[in-house]
């Protein structure tokens, strides 16, 4: 008869019958523990709090303290930059105006020049209508 097959099978395997492998339902093998641990000083255990936080928490204010400064210069140079920015664009917008200006007197002076070369003909074709032989008015 295997250890299942007994009445006192739980039992027997709780008890550590070695023809039985323990399920998941049995003991621990940690229970129980908890009962044997001593019993703890309760101002023992406050003191030993107290001095690890004085020990760490100068530290941790300190470290606080740069963290809370560091965190206000990223923001002065945040804004900081966020001007340089600005400037930057203001810059570049007055460059492009600065070469739109140049483009738009390089375009004037070509069309002037187109002009003047084009009242020239005028003039010459004029001149040339006027030196041409007419034909003699008869009387």
């Amino acid at each position: 008869m295997s250890g299942a097959e007994r009445p006192e099978g739980k039992e027997a395997a709780a008890a550590g019958d070695p023809g039985r492998s323990p399920g998941p339902s049995d003991a621990s093998p940690d229970e129980g523990v908890v009962e044997d641990l001593p019993l703890i000083d309760e101002k023992a255990v406050e003191q030993l709090t107290e001095g690890l936080i004085s020990h760490y928490l100068p530290d941790l204010q300190r470290s606080k303290s740069a963290l809370q400064e560091l965190t206000q210069n990223q923001v002065v140079l945040l804004e900081t930059l966020e001007q340089e920015i600005s400037k930057f664009k203001e810059c570049n917008s007055i460059v492009d105006i600065n070469a739109l200006k140049r483009a738009l007197k390089l375009q004037q002076k070509r069309q002037k020049e187109e002009l003047e070369r084009e009242q020239q003909r005028e003039k010459e074709l004029e001149r040339e209508k006027q030196l041409t032989a007419k034909p003699a008015k008869r009387t």
